[in-house]
């Protein structure tokens, strides 16, 4: 299963969003450290993160940032260098 499927299903069970989006941005960071081709080629290390949850509802930015970093701690400790995280509620 490639990173990006375990994310998405990491986060879909977790948090039962109303919608979900994982890119894998990759491929913009050519030439990066742990990028393939890079010094430590270990292939999909760079992610974006939309997910709109009931889960979030009164949360603040960085609670909603810290459950998401939580939920992946797995992927982030085993190569995935960048999560960019758009995190919201429903209605935001």
């Amino acid at each position: 299963m490639s990173v990006k499927d375990r994310i998405r299903d990491k986060l879909q069970g977790a948090l039962a969003p109303v919608a979900l989006e994982v890119v894998d941005e990759s491929h913009k960071h050519a030439g990066h450290m742990l990028h393939p081709g890079g010094v430590e080629p270990r292939g999909e290390t760079h992610f974006a993160v939309k997910v709109v949850s009931a889960a979030f509802a009164g949360k603040s930015r960085l609670a909603r940032h810290r459950a998401v970093n939580e939920l992946l701690a797995e992927e982030l400790a085993a190569g995935v260098h960048a999560l960019a995280i758009d995190a919201r509620a429903p209605g935001e």
